[in-house]
């Protein structure tokens, strides 16, 4: 099934999590600790995950997702990654059929809604490193499920206006 990563829209995104994105203005603080409220039974746990760069298009054909606490992943060392989400179908497994996926600029972290279904952290252009925020100790901290293959392709260049006058109106490409 193919799916096309968009650049990262909020609003698309909030249904799963959000994005985490720095301040405006030197001096300020952006505040994400709601995210990671206490959870009855389980630990603050604070780890760094490094992870080998994949390349576009890509295969998803497995997914998890923690039911008992968010997920928070700050890029430390990333150029751009990949977050693949999905909603759960009636019966709580997930849906690819409903997948988006988001191509973010290393510059702004996620954070994922308890029981959102995720791929794992998949990176571009070279290796990369995160921190991850989560509360653990439960049995089922993290569940994994395979699904239909996704093929994810980058998203597609804009339109160059820069050229609409000249009748020669193409992508663009960085």
């Amino acid at each position: 099934m193919p799916l096309t990563a968009r650049d990262p829209d909020p609003a698309a995104f909030a249904p799963f999590g959000a994005f985490v994105q720095p301040p405006a203005a030197v001096g300020e603080r952006s505040m994400f600790s709601h995210w990671l409220e206490p959870v009855a039974g389980l630990s603050q746990q604070c780890h760094l995950n490094r992870v080998t760069p994949s390349t576009l298009p890509m295969s998803v054909d497995r997914v998890e997702c923690h039911p008992h606490a968010s997920q928070l992943f700050l890029p430390i060392q990333v150029s751009r990654y990949l977050v693949t989400v999905m909603p759960s179908d009636e019966a709580g497994a997930p849906d690819p059929s409903r997948a988006l996926a988001f191509l973010l600029p290393g510059t702004l972290g996620v954070v994922y809604h308890p029981g959102t279904w995720h791929a794992g952290m998949s990176v571009l252009d070279a290796e990369a490193t995160f921190a991850v925020l989560m509360w653990r100790g439960a049995e089922e901290d993290d569940v994994f499920a395979p699904i239909p293959p996704l093929a994810v392709h980058p998203p597609v260049p804009p339109l160059d206006v820069h050229h609409a006058g000249s009748g020669e109106i193409g992508r663009v490409h960085g």
